[in-house]
């Protein structure tokens, strides 16, 4: 497993994201994580990981639509199993994404093949 995030709920769009984008690319849906964010665009998944005890060091992963291989989901269980999974295979590895049990994994599901199958 290259990286494991965790999606907790839908939240605002960032206002600084727009750093992060290329010409013609826009944002579609954002995503909290522990400590920042996770942003669909339609051209890719940017991960953004704040770091250390100010959090001014960011880590940030972009995973292009294109590069997604196959992806797999797995619903939330009924006991003891809160959290539901989105797994990515990428041309450089697998990446894990937790989704809080307040999402539903099946609308992420749509966001990914839309992203990715209409990317082809």
């Amino acid at each position: 497993m290259i990286a494991e995030w965790t999606l907790l709920n839908q939240t605002q769009i960032p206002n600084d994201i727009g750093d992060y984008l290329v010409p013609g690319e826009q944002p579609h849906a954002a995503f909290a994580t522990f400590r920042d964010a996770a942003v669909f665009t339609n051209k890719r998944l940017i991960f953004r990981d704040a770091q250390g005890m100010t959090g001014r060091k960011v880590e940030t992963y972009s995973i292009p639509y294109s590069s997604i291989l196959a992806w797999s989901t797995e619903n939330a269980g009924r006991m003891l199993d809160f959290t539901a999974e989105l797994q990515l295979w990428t041309k450089i590895g697998p990446f894990k994404i937790n989704i809080g049990k307040n999402l539903d994994v099946r609308a992420l599901d749509r966001l990914i093949a839309h992203a990715v199958l209409g990317a082809q």
